[in-house]
């Protein structure tokens, strides 16, 4: 059976290799001077003795070859197609080792084989190897006896089944992907992969068997198990294995060293067996940070004399010593950083980590890390580090995971891994300053090592002979009230009417000061009693004050203040440039505390009162009795309803009050009533809307729907239109109130589903019906407006037997009777025409058909209207003149301004131009604002 082809790492092309002629390799150990011309590095992996490149680099056996075709430079073992990823200083190995097998049909069996040169790196426990497939069985064979000592089958289901794998955390269980782990350190591997007699699901047929070395979990995807081959974009580092060095031309440390000392590896470091034979070497005591297979390079001297101008910053980043950059500017060679474009980095391999901050007293290093390789296996690291390793143990935390390619992190690091107590007689103690102390640092119950650090009062570098001077606690703001005298290491504070002993360094009573401090002591303490009372007064008053605070705060939030502010900062400025929140405060003041003098009137809900605001505004302020939370809500949906119309036809909202139990809406000032009390005020009397007034109200109130309905930011359906809610001014003028159960719509929407709300004789019954709001819903109760105008009937009035009558059926059915002029107001009939008494009449039968789709919209109302009034302004014209001619009084008690009018005008409307602006007209105020915000909180909602 041929044997499949094996392929490396990320990339499924094999590096192209200089051959390169091996010159014998240099004496074992070599020292660090003969190694100098050597290369340093490939691409971004650093290399270190016993492996190296080119001739007298590298031990027998551990020879690298750096392919300089690809960018970056990759590196690889021999001439194998394993690429080194990092290389560990005590001489691990950080590499790839993959595998692509496609099926071949007819073929069952397929076997893989790895093992390094001169089977000199040992695969560690810790490491295990990956399969991804469908429907095969995996063996793992022993390299040296063929026992088999580990399996694993792959099994694949449905694509739903699969996906639940991944749902499920991805883990590598047997389906799709299954592991086989080492049960000791091997040189090296053979493994039988076996195809199953079972049907595999599509799309998992046949698909390439993927196989990898790896030192971490490696999460599933149904991604890696359907792609042709299998690299870094796939797995990531998943795909990365340690491989641990070996020493193989001796069984053991002693045979080494009696064989022949020529080829002994370690040299003056430690030696250590291995159990499936051959050994490695290792730096001992707090010198583990050298290269052990190096001679005399595991023994590093701390170093207490600086050399002249060391570099102490790189970029923004002080460099204060033990560390440095030069030799001859670090303590030791685990203290050494590297400065390179402005970045203060720690170039250790297998990962490089960014310094961005030093603390000495802490003894902390702020670092963010920058390997693509994260090195998740942190049981390895610390094994490698040991106890005194690089910078002892690491306090990791505070990872950004939304950056996978820089962690941030803080290190705790110690001078040496000695107690205090050993340290202080070792040559080599750290804590040089004379007034510095020696610190244990743990991590939890593990001893790390001891650092130094400034004795309290002093502070400097306690590495370096005098770096901790004496603090002037005496500089330090508000640090003593009185005289300060500073001593070394310490301070004296001495109050007033003390002075200083230098000999016995404390504060001492000055006894010529002793008679003024008594008499003094008297009168502070009748000013104190004094003071005291005052100060009780002004904090009860204060807490009063706050109290108030309080309760208006929690009264503001319960109001829902704190929507309203949103809903009004996110309107267009131009539109709210005038809507505001009023303080509780303001408004006590306009309404002078609410005095009772200023009370316009009284309704089933509250009370409103006249207010004067400090800029002189007169505005109405509506405060009611009781609030329940729905009640609540619609007093935000009004606020933020009438905070986004500029209309002349709507009443404006100057803004509202929420410190209060119960919310406060502060109104511009309109003088005469509703319409609804115009109309059904006193049936005995004549009303004061003429015929004129009638259509022109009307037409204001179309114009101002229609606006809503069509020209507004968002469409917005008033949900609530009858004559209680349509405000007349001084001019007469119409405007549209009460906004409480209003909704707007995004423009593309044509209805929203609600619950109901309306008066009864104006809901619309489609709207009832359905619980579906349209803009038809306000054409339907502006129907029954315009009935109401012609009949001057109310919505639900009581016919001649006593009965309740419905005002929009009974219109209706007088006009399908033809006899509608029995019910039309006798003003009506005296002042209008019978085509314009049909016109309305017919406009008001098509708002109230019963299928909203067949209403008009309020811009045909407005329209239709308009062109009436068009009609009659040249008519009424030619009245107006034959009653001045003929000495006949007008209809309204009081004088009516005269109109001017043309044929063009009467033109432009029809074409649709927007008409006159109302008449100005002088009247006396009929109806006060006590009657009119009484009535509208009179009708529900």
């Amino acid at each position: 059976m041929r044997p499949v082809l094996l392929l490396v790492w990320l990339w499924s092309l094999a590096p192209t290799a200089m051959n390169i002629k091996v010159a014998p390799a240099v004496p074992d150990p070599p020292s660090a001077p003969s190694l100098a011309h050597c290369p340093k590095t490939c691409g971004d992996v650093s290399i270190s003795y016993p492996f190296g490149v080119g001739p007298g680099c590298f031990r027998q056996g551990f020879d690298l070859i750096c392919d300089t075709t690809t960018k970056p430079p990759k590196l690889f073992l021999g001439n194998t197609t394993t690429q080194v990823i990092s290389l560990f200083p005590s001489g691990t190995v950080l590499a790839s080792i993959m595998y692509t097998i496609p099926m071949v049909p007819g073929v069952g069996t397929y076997n893989l084989s790895w093992e390094s040169p001169g089977r000199n790196l040992n695969i560690a426990t810790y490491n295990y190897l990956a399969f991804l497939g469908c429907g095969i069985g995996v063996y793992l064979y022993h390299p040296d006896t063929g026992d088999l000592v580990g399996h694993c089958t792959v099994k694949c289901a449905s694509m739903a089944s699969m996906l639940l794998v991944t749902e499920g955390g991805g883990i590598c269980n047997g389906m799709g992907c299954c592991t086989v782990t080492f049960p000791v350190p091997f040189r090296g591997f053979r493994v039988t992969i076996v195809k199953n007699n079972e049907t595999v699901p599509q799309p998992f047929a046949n698909i390439t068997i993927k196989a990898f070395l790896s030192f971490r979990p490696y999460i599933f995807s149904i991604a890696d198990l359907l792609s042709d081959k299998i690299n870094a974009s796939t797995v990531g580092a998943s795909s990365a294995a340690y491989l641990s060095t070996v020493i193989t031309d001796n069984p053991n440390c002693a045979k080494a060293r009696s064989d022949d000392k020529t080829r002994y590896a370690c040299g003056s470091s430690n030696c250590e067996n291995v159990a499936n034979g051959g050994y490695y070497c290792t730096c001992s005591g707090s010198s583990d940070d050298g290269n052990p297979y190096i001679l005399d390079d595991c023994k590093q001297e701390y170093n207490h004399t600086l050399k002249m101008n060391c570099s102490r910053s790189c970029g923004s980043t002080n460099i204060p010593f033990p560390f440095g950059f030069e030799p001859g500017c670090y303590a030791t060679r685990r203290f050494q950083l590297n400065c390179a474009s402005n970045r203060t980095l720690i170039g250790r391999p297998p990962v490089k980590y960014e310094v961005t901050n030093i603390s000495l007293d802490d003894g902390l290093l702020y670092v963010n890390k920058l390997s693509e390789f994260e090195d998740a296996n942190m049981n390895y690291l610390s094994i490698y580090y040991g106890g005194s390793g690089y910078f002892g143990q690491q306090l990791v935390y505070g990872l950004d995971k939304s950056d996978l390619s820089e962690e941030f992190g803080v290190w705790r690091w110690s001078a040496a891994n000695l107690t205090c107590e050993n340290a202080k007689n070792d040559s080599a103690y750290a804590c040089r300053s004379a007034n510095s102390e020696c610190i244990g640092v743990t991590h939890g119950k593990l001893y790390i090592g001891y650092r130094c650090k400034c004795s309290p009062g002093f502070e400097g570098n306690p590495y370096v002979q005098n770096g901790c001077t004496d603090i002037d606690e005496c500089l330090i703001p508000n640090n003593c009230n009185g005289a300060c005298y500073n001593l070394k290491g310490s301070f004296r504070c001495c109050p007033h009417a003390t002075s200083f002993d230098p000999v016995g360094k404390q504060c001492t009573p000055d006894k010529r000061q002793n008679l003024i401090l008594g008499v003094s002591t008297g009168i502070g303490s009748g000013f104190g009693v004094l003071a005291l009372a005052l100060g009780v007064i002004i904090l009860v008053r204060r807490l009063k004050r706050g109290a108030q605070r309080k309760i208006r705060r929690a009264f503001f939030r319960k109001n829902k203040g704190l929507l309203l502010e949103q809903l009004i900062s996110s309107t267009s400025e131009s539109v709210t440039h005038s809507t505001r929140i009023f303080s509780l405060e303001e408004l006590e003041k306009a309404t002078n505390d609410f005095d009772p003098t200023r009370v316009l009137g009284h309704g089933g809900h509250g009370t409103v009162y006249k207010g004067i605001l400090s800029d002189q505004r007169v505005v109405a302020i509506k405060k009611s009795k009781m609030v329940e939370q729905s009640e609540i809500d619609q007093f935000v949906n009004e606020v933020s309803i009438l905070s986004q119309i500029i209309h002349r036809n709507v009443v404006k909202l100057f803004g509202c009050c929420l410190e209060s139990e119960v919310p406060l809406l502060v109104y511009e000032f309109i003088s005469n009533g509703t319409l609804h009390d115009l109309l059904h005020g006193d049936p005995g009397t004549k009303c004061l809307l003429t015929w004129d007034d009638r259509i022109r109200v009307a037409l204001e109130a179309a114009g101002a729907l229609a606006y809503l309905h069509s020209s507004a930011a968002m469409p917005i359906f008033h949900r609530d239109v009858k004559s209680a809610n349509i405000l007349l001014d001084e001019n007469f003028t119409t405007k549209v109130s009460d906004f409480g159960a209003s909704r707007s719509i995004s423009i593309d929407q044509t209805h929203v589903v609600t619950i109901v709300q309306g008066t009864f004789g104006y809901l619309d019954p489609e709207y009832y019906y359905t619980g579906q709001l349209t803009e038809k819903s306000d054409v339907y109760s502006f129907g029954v407006i315009l009935a109401e105008l012609l009949t001057r009937k109310k919505p639900i009035f009581l016919n001649s037997l006593g009965e309740q009558q419905n005002l929009c059926h009974y219109f209706l059915g007088r006009l399908k009777d033809e006899t509608v002029m029995d019910i039309i107001d006798s003003q009506v009939v005296e002042e209008a025409s019978q085509s314009e008494i049909d016109e309305i009449a017919s406009v008001a039968a098509m708002c109230l058909r019963t299928r909203g789709g067949q209403r008009p919209k309020m811009k045909e109302v407005e329209l239709r209207l308009q062109l009436l009034r068009a009609r009659r302004l040249p008519a009424r014209t030619h009245k107006q003149e034959l009653r001045r001619d003929g000495n006949t009084k007008p209809l309204l008690s009081t004088p009516v301004k005269p109109r001017s009018t043309s044929v063009a005008m009467a033109k432009n409307v029809e074409l649709g131009i927007v008409a006159d602006n109302p008449p100005s007209r002088t009247l006396t105020r009929c109806y006060s604002m006590e009657e009119e915000m009484a009535a509208s909180s009179e009708f529900p909602r």
